[in-house]
């Protein structure tokens, strides 16, 4: 039925896993599907048996502490350039051994270029028009005039793509609202399709029995710690919540999942009730199970748990503007609170998960956003879309 070719960002699992899902619903109806990426996704999209092309990796720079490096990342712009220009022509040299019908990027830039020099149609998956810089930067007028001048550049870059595909809520509903609206140049191209994330399909039957089978205590709340995001901020962050989980020990479960996409999928329980997974293989029943998820401030992981109906708290890595701006909308709309990542300490994120458990309100609205997500299917909208590249 024709070739797609899909490109997912490379860092995290979050762009790959939903293109992954795609590409599963679109190999249903026979077309061939092709990958390329890099990093932890391009080994997350070949564990899932597709092949994928790899390319040169264009990504911001890590913190030891976990966080977003200003300097380091400003020091890295001449090798993005670079590498952006490498991606372009290894994408094009693809583009030709293939002859895909249709591009489809999650938030890469050098795909829809290398479709625009040959001609192929593209479309852009992105809940990103914008690169948003740090609360301390913007409190200067002049910072927020190159923000502004930035975000016009990069939207001007992103409609190269014949559609632009946000995969989140309409107005005013938009988890990623900070990161998407005020863009002139890309308005009048966004579309939203409702969250990509997969849509809930456990029954209670399967959730009981991973409760036995973990010994849970089904009187007492449970927290799922989903920390998702690149390595190098992950594993800060799992030490923090690892202490918090002890300071709440007795009174709250707690369920870890490490997210390494090729580690044990046994769960190693290391206290009277947490549990700890490298890669954690029942995760929706997992979120079925749990009362709250303790989280970075990733578009796709907020939404998973928006439709499990699950209240969040949310630790965005530090200096990351999309991952504050999720975690600001999400506390605006009442669906979790937010633990501030400059200094973050254990204590800080065990009172905070107490004030999200305790406040009956944090689950009521976000079983109101849960029943407005049922009415959207973004994972089938997407396979439409490219679909109708390919008839």
């Amino acid at each position: 039925m024709g070739t797609a070719y899909l490109a997912p960002y490379g860092v995290g699992l979050g762009h790959a896993s939903r293109l992954v899902m795609v590409a599963d619903h679109l190999r249903q109806s026979d077309v061939d599907v092709r990958f390329s990426s890099y990093g932890e996704a391009a080994s997350y999209v070949s564990m899932r048996g597709y092949r994928c092309a790899t390319v040169p990796p264009v990504e911001f720079a890590w913190s030891a502490e976990g966080g977003f490096s200003i300097k380091h990342s400003l020091a890295n712009i001449p090798l993005w350039f670079t590498n952006l220009t490498r991606q372009v022509n290894c994408e094009t040299r693809n583009m030709t051994m293939y002859g895909p019908d249709v591009i489809l990027s999650d938030s890469r830039l050098s795909p829809l270029l290398a479709a625009k020099l040959m001609g192929i149609p593209s479309i852009v998956l992105l809940n990103q028009v914008k690169l948003l810089l740090s609360p301390r930067l913007r409190q200067f007028r002049l910072s927020r005039l190159f923000e502004k001048m930035v975000g016009e550049f990069l939207g001007s870059m992103w409609s190269v793509a014949d559609r632009i595909l946000v995969p989140d809520l309409p107005p005013p509903y938009t988890i990623s609202a900070h990161n998407i609206w005020g863009v002139a140049s890309a308005a009048k191209k966004l579309e939203y399709i409702g969250f990509t994330a997969p849509k809930p399909r456990v029954t209670e039957e399967q959730a009981n029995a991973v409760a036995e089978k973990l010994g849970f205590d089904r009187s007492r709340p449970t927290v799922f710690v989903h920390i998702s995001g690149p390595l190098e901020t992950r594993m800060p962050m799992i030490r923090l919540a690892l202490v918090a989980a002890k300071n709440l020990e007795g009174r709250v479960q707690f369920v870890f999942s490490e997210g390494r996409p090729n580690g044990s999928a046994e769960p190693l329980k290391i206290g009277p009730s947490t549990w700890y997974y490298e890669w954690c293989p029942i995760r929706d029943e997992v979120f079925t199970l749990s009362d709250a998820v303790l989280m970075r401030g990733g578009h796709t992981a907020l939404s998973q748990a928006i439709q499990f109906g699950k209240p969040v708290v949310t630790i965005p890595i530090e200096n990351h503007g999309e991952q504050l701006g999720n975690s600001q909308k999400i506390a605006e709309l009442g669906l979790g609170a937010m633990v501030h990542p400059k200094k973050v300490r254990p204590e800080q994120i065990a009172q905070t998960i107490e004030q999200v458990l305790g406040d009956p309100s944090y689950r009521e609205k976000t079983l109101q956003m849960k029943a407005m997500t049922e009415k959207l299917d973004g994972i089938d909208n997407v396979v439409k879309i490219v679909s109708s590249y390919l008839q």
